[in-house]
């Protein structure tokens, strides 16, 4: 691993799983993305990693909706634009990659395969549901997995990462996952430096057990030696100490309301800006700096935010 001179704080913002039912302080608006993002910008996010929602909460891909939100970040930062393109396990993959086709952006998510990811123990803790969508959006997930097969993985790879000069977030929710990064580039289609994402915590892949963080570090450097930065969270209330965890190793942190909806025990976050001071804190606390945008583009080879096409 490329030990971080600087440590980077990404801000998954909205995301997908998590619905309008868990908390009120959920971003679902066009409007409520862009503060939340500039004000983890501000905490010292130096990457912001966007989902996209309709007013009522139900994930979008739609590239008119990103473009009620990218522009506006990217007019009042310089933070570093991920668009995922995970999107929702319902979508397309014509519709997950929408948005990322349509801005070009420096940054991209990267799930590295196909597999369970199971979230519809949401609907076990809800009794007052705020939009007929919810409920049978999450329980579909007990029955559906989230696909992205080899062939959309190298799909993925030339259309952002060949033609459009995108690099990505590999997002590792098992060791496997590394193994099938290591394939991509055996031929030729993934290119140093990496920026490993691992991924805890998700019903269906690697526990939140801080042995298996130190086990994929393990893994990730006998396959990319020092070809690749770390990054890690885990979802839920293991969010903190996985961040803090993955810092002390030498690698950067993940942090936000995709992610987790707390701050502490019992207590729901009132924003993304909030966990971003609680793990800059932390951070800062093993004696690391915070990385600002333009370190990040430094360490990860990005290709700068005046080739997003806007």
């Amino acid at each position: 691993m490329r030990t971080a001179d600087k440590v980077i704080i990404s801000t998954a913002i909205t995301g997908s799983v998590n619905i309008p039912s868990q908390s009120d302080y959920l971003p679902l608006s066009a409007d409520q993305v862009v503060a939340a993002s500039l004000e983890a910008v501000e905490a010292g996010s130096a990457i912001i990693h966007l989902h996209a929602r309709h007013p009522d909460g139900r994930p979008a891909f739609e590239p008119e909706v990103f473009e009620q939100i990218i522009p506006r970040i990217l007019e009042q930062t310089d933070a570093v634009i991920n668009i995922s393109t995970g999107g929702a396990s319902s979508m397309t993959m014509d519709e997950r990659l929408a948005a990322a086709v349509r801005f070009s952006p420096e940054l991209a998510s990267l799930n590295m395969g196909s597999m369970n990811f199971v979230y519809s123990g949401i609907a076990d803790k809800i009794t007052n549901w705020k939009f007929d969508w919810e409920k049978q959006y999450v329980l579909n997930t007990y029955s559906n997995p989230f696909v992205n097969s080899f062939d959309k993985i190298e799909y993925t790879l030339r259309e952002l990462g060949e033609k459009r000069g995108t690099r990505f977030e590999y997002e590792c929710y098992d060791i496997g996952h590394l193994y099938t990064l290591a394939y991509f580039v055996e031929k030729g289609l993934a290119k140093p430096p990496f920026l490993i994402q691992g991924v805890f915590g998700i019903l269906g892949g690697i526990g939140a057990d801080h042995e298996n963080l130190t086990h994929m570090v393990a893994i990730a450097d006998k396959l990319f030696g020092d070809d690749y930065s770390f990054s890690a969270f885990a979802a839920g209330r293991n969010q903190m100490q996985f961040g803090t965890h993955s810092a002390w190793l030498g690698g950067h942190v993940r942090v936000g309301l995709e992610d987790n909806l707390w701050i502490g025990k019992g207590e729901l976050a009132t924003s993304n800006a909030q966990q971003v001071t609680k793990i800059r804190a932390m951070v800062e606390d093993l004696g690391k700096e915070i990385a600002t945008p333009d370190d990040a583009r430094r360490m990860l080879a990005l290709k700068g935010v005046d080739k997003v096409t806007l």
